[in-house]
């Protein structure tokens, strides 16, 4: 048994995010992030394959699936204890176990990835408490098709190649372990697409014989490396034209120039900010307590998958969100309005996956006070 001392509230860092400007926005393709919509609360280990909506597991292992809702399977586990990064859901796998037993998640992205476009990977990860040891990779697998192993080990790819199915993996090795049980850390990866991603697989894709590990626990009764993972984000990665960070006082934010958010995200076909989007905006409303003769207006606007009439809702919906979270910064609401526009103003024609991740965008554009 493990045996874990439980502090009344583990601290959960904050990410920070390059503060940009340009002319794209960033849409996760990747439905239910964090994991908060399931079918049934999570009674006995393993329940997340065909239980978490949108997910599945790429082989025989079995995922474990981790909410609020349950008593045996909640923040405080088998494994040990953590509060999610964001909502009341989080997952669990083993990265590391005898026999070269591996588990992993995965999810088909809301859309198919555009050949030749950059994309920013993200998910959060915390090593359970009662790991014997860290490791310090994790891969990602891109695949046209969807994974269903027969094997509890780890995924080969000669199988993936004789089943034909297209696949690219990457391999995101960190300089030290990732060997942090108090907090979320923050895995990042950057990728270029060849164009027939369909499903996305995280986990661990190495043999016992080659993974590097690093022992945590030295008495543990059993060997093994396991992680909790939440927030998982694929998004376009778009370099900004123009960059807060480089604006210097020769150089200031102009008025009456539109300009788009590069990190304010939302989850598929919602209006509720994630947490990555706060950093940005913590920038923008500094800007504007420092700049008193300055009013704002915040613009939303979709591609033009789906009804009209929805785009334009959730585009308004989403300015609005960013508008109530300024104000709610201390912002006056006399100095802000917010608007959504829908499919009506693309930057582009909707014509690919690439031209529509364009068209989805929040803007904001600053005025001088009348």
């Amino acid at each position: 048994m493990c045996y874990f001392v439980l502090t009344h509230m583990k601290l959960k860092i904050t990410t920070l995010l390059f503060f940009a400007f340009g002319h794209s926005i960033a849409q996760n393709l990747v439905l239910n992030s964090s994991f908060e919509a399931f079918k049934n609360c999570p009674k006995n280990k393993g329940a997340f394959h065909e239980n978490v909506i949108n997910w599945s597991c790429s082989n025989y292992g079995s995922t474990d699936y981790f909410n609020n809702c349950s008593k045996d399977l909640g923040f405080e586990n088998y494994v040990g204890f953590q509060e999610p990064k964001t909502g009341n859901a989080y997952s669990g796998i083993y990265t590391f176990a005898p026999a070269s037993y591996r588990e992993y998640i995965q999810t088909k992205l809301v859309s198919q990835l555009a050949k030749g476009t950059k994309y920013l990977i993200t998910f959060q990860i915390s090593l359970s408490d009662c790991s014997s040891h860290s490791n310090n990779n994790f891969g990602v697998l891109f695949t046209s098709e969807e994974l269903d192993s027969k094997s509890k080990n780890f995924i080969h790819f000669k199988y993936l190649k004789k089943d034909n199915i297209k696949y690219k993996y990457s391999k995101i090795e960190n300089k030290s372990f990732y060997s942090n049980t108090q907090e979320w850390t923050k895995v990042t990866l950057e990728y270029t697409a060849n164009g027939f991603e369909k499903f996305m697989t995280i986990g661990n894709f190495e043999t016992n014989r080659v993974i590097k590990i690093q022992e945590v626990w030295s008495t543990a009764e059993r060997q093994f490396t396991y992680y909790y993972i939440d927030d998982v984000s694929v998004t376009t990665l778009k370099l900004s034209k123009k960059t807060l960070s480089k604006v210097d006082k020769a150089k200031p934010l102009e008025t009456k120039t539109i300009y788009t958010f590069n990190n304010v995200l939302f989850d598929f076909n919602k209006a509720i900010l994630v947490n990555t989007s706060i950093e940005e905006l913590d920038k923008l409303n500094l800007h504007l307590k420092e700049n008193k003769n300055l009013n704002i207006e915040i613009y939303g606007h979709t591609d033009n998958v789906g009804l009209t009439k929805r785009n334009q809702e959730l585009s308004l919906q989403r300015a609005k969100s960013v508008s109530e979270y300024l104000i709610s910064k201390g912002l006056k609401k006399e100095r802000i309005q917010w608007f959504g526009f829908g499919s009506s103003k693309p930057l582009v024609k909707n014509s690919s996956e690439e031209n529509r991740a364009k068209n989805r965008r929040v803007e904001f554009k600053l005025m001088d006070k009348n």
